[in-house]
């Protein structure tokens, strides 16, 4: 189970890193261009580079409280935060009728729900 938790953690911080530098450095204009990306006219510029901080330090806190044994029950806390932010992206998507777009985003919450609970209860660190 442990090794379960290590990999899907692993392919959700990756995802969450590269999601999060898309939105934090590529201009909004661009953004809403892209398949899956007009959602990104619905909030303000502001907004959607906060929520790429955000998701980066949630690949983050996946990952290297654990890695390097410095309070890695900040690990479960981080994907209970990046299912928080994939909730509100499904609903985003189910409200502009993309269902594609609505499932992926309750996969990546799935996974994160997943990981929250494995390290929460089932294969808790130290």
């Amino acid at each position: 189970m442990n090794l379960a938790l290590w990999i899907i953690a692993g392919l959700l911080a990756a995802v969450f890193l590269l999601a999060g530098a898309n939105k934090l450095f590529i201009p909004q204009e661009k953004l809403a261009r892209a398949p899956g990306g007009g959602w990104v006219n619905d909030f303000s510029a502001g907004f959607v580079k906060a929520l790429g901080a955000v998701e980066i330090l949630g690949a983050v806190g996946l990952i290297l409280p654990a890695a390097l044994d410095i309070a890695p029950v900040l690990v479960p806390l981080a994907a209970v935060g990046l299912a928080a932010i994939m909730a509100g992206a499904a609903i985003v998507t189910f409200r502009r009728q993309e269902p594609k777009h609505a499932l992926l985003n309750l996969t990546y919450l799935a996974l994160a729900v997943f990981v929250a609970w494995g390290r929460f209860g089932l294969q808790p660190f130290g």
